[in-house]
This record gives structure tokens, sequence and C-alpha cells, in this order.
């Protein structure tokens, strides 16, 4: 199969190509077998699936996708947003599922960090790599779409930071999409013991076109290990995006993540956060905004496994037309997951009397030593609120823009690097239209 061809629709025949264009060893290719037969033994899910009764896949039509090709070699890179002004330790940049570039300052091969192309690290260094990619983070099973991931993915980011290593200046990785294009990154992240990272990931680009990104976040935080991570969905109005994003905080590790949702033409995505070690901690951050008929679907999911834990979360949501948010948040807690502290909310802002909010909190708690709280609200701009803005000078849109930054506000100030809150604004704050 030549560099540029593509295979229509995921068969037998394309994904047999597939595995003997890539030349990987024997065990990688074993377990993308066993994926394979597990993607054409499952059903696409079904609004009678709990995870799903509120996502309609009727428009969705897996056949019109195939495996991920080539760029072309003139198509252009879509802008990064989220390292302007940002000094980086180091980037990595693919287009359709094709690593590009990788650049990382020289001082961390000294410090024995591995940073880049998934697909080229695993076969340099096996040894390192495979037992977390055996770990199974996210379970090939969930899924249609994470078996087909698990079997099909290609391109992606790894970082491995080794024991008690810092690195002081964030990395960047993005992932984009030319029209019609297809995407099945995967992003492996390792912070052994007592190690420090931030991890800026941003998706970008497909336009209106029909297109596909198929993809998995994979995440371990080591003992007393501290990681910051940053990810924009940044999608063009036509891209179909699933996810599948689970991250392991042993014990004493710190984990901040913050995830900004903005792109796609459906987004359907499960953040898991497992806290599997003592005294782990874990704060996760959404900004949503929607647009359109564009549709976001959040499951998340804090699973306190371990005693003397934490997991802090808040979603913020904010639609204008005719969109719609879902959120379906869940902390869970083991009976040995004794004093137990978790926290999740969610807040939606209706920017349109036909836009759409789903909220829906729960608690499954197995454990009798703990405190977990959650809430949820929704509701309009005050008309008062931009009556007063505007009698001091503002356009509608400019108080409007100001209001929903207002709302906004309680996640940025969570968010430590100011390039970053600044990007996140400016992103939200160019989609905001004059409504009545």
């Amino acid at each position: 199969m030549s560099s540029t061809a593509t295979q229509s629709g995921f068969t037998q025949e394309a994904f047999d190509a597939f595995l003997n264009a890539r030349d990987e060893p024997g065990w990688l290719v074993d377990e993308r077998r066993k994926a394979w037969d597990t993607f054409q033994r499952l059903d696409m899910p079904s609004r009678s699936d709990e995870e799903w009764m509120r996502t309609d896949l009727r428009l969705f039509h897996l056949d019109r996708f195939g495996l991920p090709r080539e760029a072309d070699g003139d198509a252009e890179v879509p802008e990064p947003v989220l390292t302007r002004g940002v000094d980086l330790a180091g980037s990595d940049v693919s287009l359709n599922s094709r690593s590009l570039a990788t650049r990382a300052a020289g001082k961390l091969a000294e410090q024995g960090v591995l940073f880049g192309s998934l697909d080229r690290l695993l076969i340099e260094h096996p040894e390192t790599l495979r037992p977390y990619l055996a770990r199974r983070i996210v379970d090939p099973a969930l899924d249609k779409f994470a078996a087909l991931h698990a079997a099909c993915w290609s391109g992606g980011t790894a970082l491995f930071v080794p024991r008690g290593v810092t690195i002081d200046r964030p990395l960047h990785v993005f992932n984009g999409l030319t029209p019609g294009g297809v995407d099945f990154g995967r992003t492996l992240v390792i912070l052994e013991e007592g190690a420090a990272a931030t991890l800026l990931a941003e998706t970008a680009g497909g336009g209106d076109a029909p297109g596909l990104h198929c993809g998995a976040i994979e995440i371990f935080v080591g003992p007393g290990a501290s990681l910051r991570y940053v990810n924009l969905q940044n999608w063009g109005s036509g891209v179909w995006h699933f996810a599948h994003q689970k991250a392991l905080v042993d014990r004493d590790a710190r984990l901040q993540w913050t995830i900004g949702a903005l792109g796609s033409r459906l987004a359907h995505v499960r953040q898991h956060v497992a806290l599997i070690g003592p005294g782990a901690e874990a704060q996760v951050n959404g900004v949503m905004f929607t647009e359109g008929k564009q549709q976001l679907t959040y499951n998340t999911m804090q699973h306190h496994q371990a005693e003397h834990c934490r997991s802090d979360l808040l979603y913020k949501g904010a639609l204008q037309d005719r969109s719609r948010l879902v959120w379906r948040g869940m902390i869970k807690v083991d009976p040995g997951a004794q004093k137990t502290d978790g926290y999740q909310r969610n807040d939606n802002l209706m920017l349109s009397e036909h836009a759409r909010a789903d909220s829906i909190p729960g608690l499954e708690i197995q454990a009798d030593d703990v405190r977990c709280t959650h809430g949820a609200t929704a509701g309009r701009v005050d008309d008062e609120q931009i009556f007063y803005a505007r009698c001091r000078g503002l356009s509608r849109k400019e108080a409007i823009r100001m209001i929903v930054a207002g709302f906004f506000q309680q996640v940025f100030d969570r968010i430590t690097i100011e390039s970053v809150r600044e990007a996140l604004g400016e992103a939200i704050g160019r989609r905001i239209r004059e409504y009545e």
C-alpha cells in the first residue's frame, strides 16, 4: 500500500494492509489483532446504553471513513493557540495521525526524558513504554470506538519523565486535521516517582468537511509526582470526535487536568481519573462553549480507589444558538477508600432560548467515612447585567462577552499559566454572537 493510499471503510483487507505497512513487533501486532476482533464483535453504541442515551449517532456513518492517510505535502498545519508567549521545552506536531516534527531541548534527553512520536519511541524504547501500554489504562473493550482505536491507533505522542526529574518549562503537543481527514492519535504520559511536568495539548483543523477523530489519552502519575495537563479540543465544525481519556494517580501524586472543549460537530468523551494510591489528589477543570447545532457530551468519573484521596471537578459551559451540552459526572468511592474528599460541580450559561444543557451528577459510595458533594446549575444571561454594562458605553455584544468571561473566571483562576488563560478566553470571545 502506498504512503498516500486510503482504504474505504474499516474492512479486514484495509486492516491487514495497515498492519503490513507498519512493520511493528509481534507483541504489538497481537494486541492490535485482539482489539480488532473486539471491534468486529461489538455493536455501535445505542441510546439504550446509559452513557450514550443522550448522544444521537443517526447521522454518523463509520463506513464513510477509513484508516488514517498521509497528509498532502503542501497541506497547511492549523495555527496553535496555547503556545503564544510560552517558552517551551519542546513540541511535537502531527497531521492526519502522522508525525511531522518533534523539537526538544537537548537537556531533556540528558535527563532521560522521552518525548515525541509514540510510533517511533515505542520501537526505540520498548523496555520503557511497553509495560505502560500493557496496563491498558484505557480498556479496549469499553465500546466499539475504544476497540477501533486500540486496533488502529497511529501517530500520537509519548512523554516519559524519569524518577525525580522536573521539566521546568511546558511541552506542547499539536494534532491537526486537513478537511476530510482522520485522526487516530494516542497520547501516553508517564511520570515516574517524584517527577514533574507541564503538558499543553491541542487539536484543531478539519474545517466543515466531515472528519473523524477516534483517540485515547492515557496518563500515569507516579508516587509523589506532579502533572499539569491542559487539553484543548478545537476541531472544525465537521469533525466527529470520540475519545477515551483516563489517568491513574498514585500515592501522594498530584494531577491538574484542564480541558477546553470548543470544536467539532459532535463530541463524545469519557474522562476518567482513578486515584489509586493513598494521598493522591486530582483537580479537573472544564471550559466548554457550543454554537450552531453542535453537541458536546462529557462523561466524567472520579474514582477513589485508595484512602485519604481528594478530587475536585469544576466544569463550566456556555451555549448559544441551538447547541447542546451534556455532562454526566460520577464520584465513585471503593469500600477501602476511607477519608475520601470528593467534589464535583457543573454550571451552564444559556445564551439562547433554543440551547439545551443536561447535567447529571452522581455518587456511588461504598465507604462510610467520606465527604462527597456535587452540584449543577443552569441559567440565562441577566438582562439587567447587559443593561448595566451598556449604560457604561459597551455594545450589547461587548456586554455579553464580559458576562461570559466573568462566568468562566472561576475556572480560569485555577489555570496557573497566564497565556493559557488568555488563549482560552480569546477563543471563546471570538465565538460569541449577539442574540435577543
